[in-house]
């Protein structure tokens, strides 16, 4: 019963993470037709594309917010409706104003999404289970991503309004995603801690944790007797290490040039040489590659934990970025030797930093402050990716493949020591022995 329980409500939240995938990606199809639809300039192109990353920043800044006063769970509520009412609006959109509207909106869908659905998941698994169930939800951003290429694909034969559709489908499964969250309780220690509602929080804790729920019961509200959080910030001394890790692992994971690689891939094959067919042939390569690793990832994280997954993750992309750098400083693109090493690269980021950055920032922090944990870890997560995003083509272009990977693999180096000397392992341990042991008292 427990078993199936969590695992159902934790899927349904993981539709979050297939929306967030899906609505980040989706527009790759679709951005050529809309520049000519509306007769953009270049400036207002890149406006148009960037829009809904600055949707997801500002989402993912004041995304604790809602998910401590109103609940998980009615948060969930709005990131089911901004995804439905943007899939929606840039469908039907008669003019260009609208149509920034409306990816504005599934922009912070996707950014409070990337705050509440990790803290959900984390604060309804039982210990042992943590890991696989919280990387249920950025399994699900994968395979987003994988269903907007395909689904682009298969729209695009449909002439010239093509477009529409591609943004449109997303649709279908906001209003699943918005009527399956009817069926999931809210967090049982968001119940105790924010609205002291301890009878209904130790029913939901009987499903999760039937055998120990008394215990759980106690030791979540001793954390609340400890709660600070009404009059300390999160800058606070006290919790002055969960903040540096989560600061620290989000950079980091922006800083191995993932987002310029998943943003630019064909730009970049085109760059070794590679003509346009082959660069989008090795794309989706590299989209297979992220889905198989990540699914892999899931099911070990809770066995061999999350710092073994890093510190193996960190050495394959250390390698694969210094080979990525070392050919193009050489010139010898002999063929598929950089998608090669791509194909490497994406392999290991998604057997470590993928699958492992959004169940470790939402474990480190104590409940009391994990909501405004999460959107430090979010924000810094997404506004670093909208400066690689925005300065590689820039980069590339001045300073070339060599030095730009060269630097993203020097990068990694530092995010090994890291790894090595700063991160510890949280596998199998409650959230309230986490919190205790990561806060200064």
């Amino acid at each position: 019963m427990r078993k199936h329980s969590v695992l159902a409500w934790s899927m349904v939240v993981a539709l979050g993470g297939f929306l967030f995938g899906f609505d980040t990606a989706v527009i790759s199809g679709a951005e050529k037709s809309i520049q000519q639809f509306w007769h953009l300039s270049v400036v207002e192109h890149g406006f148009t594309i960037s829009i809904a990353l600055i949707g997801t920043v500002l989402g993912s800044l004041f995304g604790a917010r809602p998910s401590d006063i109103f609940g998980r769970k009615n948060t969930l509520y709005f990131v089911a409706a901004a995804y439905l009412l943007s899939s929606i609006g840039t469908g039907l959109a008669d003019n260009w104003y609208m149509f920034l509207v409306f990816r504005f909106l599934g922009g912070l869908g996707v950014g409070v999404s990337s705050v509440t659905a990790p803290i959900y998941i984390s604060e309804v698994s039982p210990a042992d289970r943590r890991g696989s169930l919280v990387g249920l939800f950025q399994f699900n951003v994968v395979l987003g991503i994988l269903v907007s290429y395909l689904s682009n694909y298969l729209i695009s034969q449909g002439g010239e309004s093509s477009w529409r559709w591609m943004l449109g489908v997303q649709a279908f499964p906001s209003l699943l995603f918005l009527i399956l969250i009817r069926f999931i309780p809210e967090s049982p220690r968001w119940l105790i801690l924010k609205k002291g509602e301890v009878a209904k929080a130790l029913e939901i804790l009987r499903v999760i944790n039937p055998l120990n729920c008394d215990e759980e019961l106690v030791t979540i509200k001793n954390s609340s007797l400890n709660d600070t959080g009404k009059t300390a910030s999160l800058f606070s001394g006290q919790y002055k290490t969960p903040v540096i890790l989560a600061v620290l692992f989000a950079f980091f994971n922006q800083v191995s040039g993932i987002n310029a690689i998943i943003y630019y891939a064909p730009r970049i094959f085109e760059m070794a040489g590679l003509g346009a067919h082959s660069s989008l042939l090795s794309t989706v390569g590299l989209g297979v590659i992220n889905f198989i690793f990540t699914l892999l990832a899931i099911n070990v994280i809770d066995k061999v934990g999350r710092r073994v997954l890093m510190l193996i993750g960190s050495v394959g992309l250390i390698g694969s970025l210094f080979l990525v750098a070392f050919t193009f400083y050489s010139g010898s693109f002999n063929g598929f030797a950089i998608p090669l090493y791509m194909m490497v690269f994406i392999a290991f980021f998604a057997f470590s930093q993928g699958a492992v950055i959004w169940v470790f920032i939402s474990e480190i922090f104590p409940n009391e402050m994990r909501a405004k944990g999460q959107t430090l870890g979010s924000s810094t997560h997404w506004v670093m990716a909208a400066l690689i995003a925005f300065c590689f083509p820039y980069l590339a272009e001045k300073l070339g493949g060599a030095t730009t990977f060269f630097f993203f693999g020097s990068m990694m180096v530092l995010q090994l020591i890291f790894v090595w000397r700063m991160m510890p392992e949280t596998k199998g341990k409650s959230l309230e022995q986490i919190g205790s042991n990561l806060v200064m008292h």
